[in-house]
C-alpha cells in the first residue's frame, strides 16, 4: 500500500450502530484508549477521572464521560468516541480534550434559514445513499475521484453518481442557498456533497470551504470528502489550475471532533504529496503538536495519515517514512523532526 493513498472509515458508536452492534454481539470492550488534544496535561491526570481502561465494557453514556473531563481544571471542553471493531472485536476509545489558551477551531452559528432542494434530487441521494451501504455490505468499496468527485465502482452507485454532475450544473444556486442558509442539517449535508459534481470546481470551492466550517459534523465531513476529491483532480490535471487551500484542514487538526481531524489529516496527505512545502510549514506553525500526537496512536490505522505529514515535516523521502513505518520506528520520525523545530 502507498503511504499517500490513505482511506478512513470511521464509524462512532456513541453517535450511530452502537445498539444495534450490542444487540447482535453484545456491548463490546474497550481495546485501546487512544487521547488527543493532551499537550500540557498528562494522560495520567485524564485517565483517572475517566475511571476506564482497556478491556471495559462499553459505557452506556459518553456524556457522563465529557462532564467528568470537563470538570478537571485547565480543561475547556471533552469529546469521548468510540470505533467499532477491530479483529478482535473490540473497540478503540478515543478521548479528546481541548486545553484552556490551545488552539481552537470554531464552527459556525447554525443558519436559521428555510431553504431546501427539491424531492427529485433528495429522492436521488437517499437511492445513492442506500446504493453505497449495499456496496460496502457486498465489499464493493472501490471508488475513482480522478474526476474530482466520487465515482464508485458499484455500477448502481455509479450510476447515480454521474447523474448529479448536470443537476448540480443547473441548480447551483439552489445548492448554494442550501448550504449557507438551510436551518435542517441533513439539507446542508446532501447539499454539501452534491455541489462538489458541478462541473467547475473552481467556482464550488468557496462554498465548501464555507460548509468546512458548518456546526453540523455531517456537513462538515462531506464538505471534506468533496474538497478531498477535487484537490486529486487538481494535482492530477495542474493545467486547470484549481487552488485548493490548505488552510482549513490545517485549522481542523485541532478540532475537539475526532472525524475533523481523521479527514483533515487524511486529505492533508494528498495535498503535501507533490510541491507541498507551504502546506507543511502551515501544519509546523499551526498544528505541529496535534499532528505529532496522532502520529503516535498505537492503533496502526488512525495513526498513518499524521504520521506521513511527520516525516514529511522532518525532511524525510517517502521511501524513508516507510522504511520506518514499515519497521515499527516511529519514534524516531518523530525525534528527526523535533529536532529540526
Amino acid at each position: 500500500m502507498r503511504l499517500s493513498n490513505v482511506k478512513l472509515l470511521v464509524t462512532c458508536l456513541f453517535a450511530i450502530g452502537l445498539g444495534a452492534y450490542a444487540q447482535t454481539f453484545g456491548v463490546p470492550r474497550i481495546g485501546a484508549i487512544e487521547y488527543y488534544g493532551v499537550h500540557k496535561l498528562s494522560t495520567q491526570r485524564i485517565s483517572k477521572p475517566l475511571g476506564l481502561q482497556p478491556g471495559d465494557a462499553l459505557p452506556p453514556s459518553k456524556a457522563d464521560l465529557e462532564d467528568r473531563l470537563e470538570k478537571i481544571p485547565g480543561v475547556v471542553q471533552a469529546r469521548v468516541e468510540a470505533v467499532c471493531c477491530e479483529t478482535d472485536g473490540n473497540a478503540i476509545l478515543f478521548v479528546g480534550i481541548e486545553e484552556k489558551g490551545a488552539p481552537h477551531f470554531a464552527f459556525r452559528s447554525p443558519p436559521t434559514g428555510a431553504a431546501t432542494l427539491s424531492q427529485d434530487i433528495i429522492d436521488t441521494y437517499t437511492k445513492l445513499m442506500a446504493a453505497i451501504d449495499a456496496a460496502g455490505r457486498r465489499g464493493s468499496t472501490a471508488e475513482d475521484l480522478t474526476q474530482g468527485h466520487p465515482l464508485m465502482a458499484d455500477p448502481d452507485a455509479r450510476e447515480l453518481q454521474l447523474s448529479l454532475t448536470p443537476w448540480a450544473g443547473a441548480h447551483l444556486d439552489l445548492l448554494r442557498s442550501v448550504l449557507r442558509d438551510s436551518a435542517q442539517d441533513d439539507q446542508r449535508a446532501m447539499a454539501a456533497t452534491i455541489i462538489g459534481y458541478a462541473p467547475d470546481k473552481s467556482k464550488v470551492l468557496p462554498d465548501l470551504e464555507f460548509a468546512m466550517q458548518d456546526p453540523d459534523e455531517s456537513v462538515r465531513a462531506n464538505a471534506m470528502r468533496a474538497v478531498g476529491a477535487i484537490a486529486v483532480l487538481a494535482t492530477r490535471e495542474p493545467e486547470r489550475h484549481i487552488h485548493v487551500s490548505s488552510t482549513w484542514f490545517v485549522e481542523m487538526l485541532n478540532s475537539i471532533v475526532l472525524s475533523d481531524r481523521l479527514k483533515a489529516a487524511a486529505a492533508l496527505v494528498n495535498l503535501t504529496e507533490k510541491d507541498g512545502q507551504s502546506t507543511l510549514d502551515q501544519i509546523r506553525d499551526r498544528a505541529a503538536g496535534s499532528v505529532v500526537e496522532m502520529a503516535q496512536w498505537r492503533n496502526l490505522r488512525y495513526a498513518l495519515p499524521s504520521f506521513i505529514l511527520v516525516g514529511r515535516m522532518a525532511g524525510l523521502s517517502e521511501e524513508v517514512i516507510q522504511a520506518n513505518w514499515t519497521k515499527g520506528t516511529r519514534s524516531d520520525v518523530v525525534m528527526r523532526f523535533a529536532s529540526k523545530r
